[in-house]
């Protein structure tokens, strides 16, 4: 059950963005999402169709052997296949809960496999009356009460930066229209004006509805006057190459090591996991000449490299992740150095209205600083424009669906996790002896 309500949330966050941003007629969007949804409960089918077919007796590895394994095998290629789509996997749902000091050593998910066997244990005393396994679930979350309290980071004062973080609330309708394109771009520049104090200024994903090599000019004046005020200032936009080449890309002006702005893209982040559907279209050779509704705005982005350089904005190094990436833990563990500061996420989750997209999108950012040990920031263009600290709590944020600045201190972190160390490779080979085991125990 909690699977299908799950499938359904995700595919209806995209739904939003082809349905009243992406042109596509109603009967086509809808039959997208139900084809979506009908994908994504495949990998639900398969756990239970694997659990049943090869797990059938209603014995104890059944349920706290195989049950976990085969769940994160399937949540794991939900996450891989055709790119991805790993978005709310169970153990995002404890981010606030005790399970989340679990987080630190073996990300979300270990957290969803401590929630499957607890389940299972749930079900199993249930079934069989063994009244003493109600002790699996509470050792669980008393050791999680007990990780609350070690700090596997700490902060370092000396190094606090004040950001700011415009929340422009643009129309995503009118955005990209020519006579918005500078109306826009000043109220941008305004509110940033307004916080030259600030170290860092942070503006959204493709704050700027404009091609970089269309403002050349724009640009260079503002890297000039974040300079003479001593900060830097990030922002999402554009790009295009000489060879008809689009990426969506993070640029930083001001003080930066890159010297004065020039046009130089192997400067930019560019985004990696696109949006499907949002960013490019599954099968488009094949799906663009069947049924013109395909060629959706914005949807023919390329991919920027999985492993990238953390952008640096006067002096602090940052691991960026633009909007729908940052749920990709991997990807984004694998950008951390031992340089990294802070964990940045440019977003304009505008494209999905006032669904709950936005606020699940958040819940997920929030997961990535407890298990990186490192403070989050996010900026997006109208809401959830929010800071974390290393442990994943909000300590800022602004409303969302209004214009206004996130002025903060952020505070980086010295030491780290054991899931920035090592990530989830110890869990897959103890997913592997599971089933091993499990197999040859499975009658037992």
């Amino acid at each position: 059950m909690h699977g299908d309500w799950d499938n359904l949330q995700q595919a209806s966050v995209v739904h939003v963005s082809i349905d009243t941003f992406g042109g596509m007629p109603k009967i086509a969007s809808l039959f997208l999402m139900a084809l979506l949804v009908g994908y994504l409960s495949i990998y639900s089918a398969l756990f239970a169709w694997s659990l049943n077919r090869f797990f059938l007796s209603d014995n104890k590895t059944r349920y706290f052997i195989a049950a976990p394994a085969l769940w994160l095998i399937f949540d794991w290629a939900r996450g891989w296949v055709m790119t991805g789509f790993p978005w709310l996997w169970l153990g995002y749902s404890q981010i606030d809960s005790p399970l989340a000091s679990f987080a630190p050593i073996g990300g979300v998910e270990l957290i969803t496999a401590l929630l499957i066997v607890m389940a299972g244990s749930l079900t199993f005393l249930t079934v069989t009356k063994q009244w003493q396994l109600i002790i699996i679930p509470m050792v669980v979350f008393a050791t999680g009460f007990g990780l609350r309290n070690y700090e596997w980071v700490v902060p370092d004062e000396s190094r606090t930066k004040t950001v700011a973080l415009i929340q422009g609330n643009v129309d995503q309708a009118l955005k990209w229209l020519p006579s918005h394109r500078w109306p826009t771009i000043m109220k941008y520049t305004d509110l940033s004006r307004e916080n030259w104090d600030a170290d860092i200024i942070i503006w959204p994903e493709a704050a700027i509805p404009a091609m970089e090599f269309e403002l050349p000019s724009f640009l260079s004046n503002l890297d000039s006057a974040a300079k003479m005020n001593d900060s830097a200032i990030i922002t999402g936009v554009i790009n295009k190459t000489e060879t008809d080449q689009y990426y969506n890309s993070i640029l930083v002006v001001g003080q930066t090591p890159y010297g004065d702005y020039e046009m130089d893209l192997d400067e930019r982040y560019h985004k990696h996991h696109l949006l499907p559907f949002g960013e490019f279209v599954p099968f488009g050779d094949i799906l663009r000449p069947i049924a013109p509704f395909f060629n959706l705005p914005m949807s023919s982005f390329s991919r920027g490299a999985y492993v990238q350089p953390n952008i640096v904005a006067n002096g602090m190094h940052m691991v960026a992740a633009l909007c729908y990436e940052i749920i990709f833990g991997e990807q984004v563990r694998q950008n951390v150095t031992s340089e990294t500061d802070y964990l940045l996420t440019l977003s304009n989750d505008a494209w999905f209205g006032r669904s709950i997209g936005p606020l699940q999108h958040m819940e997920i950012a929030r997961m990535r600083a407890l298990e990186l040990g490192l403070p989050l920031i996010r900026s997006t263009n109208n809401g959830v424009t929010a800071v974390t600290d290393h442990k994943g709590t909000i300590t800022a944020e602004i409303p969302q669906f209004e214009t206004a600045v996130l002025r903060t201190d952020v505070t980086p972190t010295d030491g780290t996790t054991w899931y920035r160390e090592v990530g989830t490779w110890p869990l897959y080979i103890w997913v592997t002896f599971c089933l091993a085991f499990g197999f040859i125990r499975r009658k037992a």
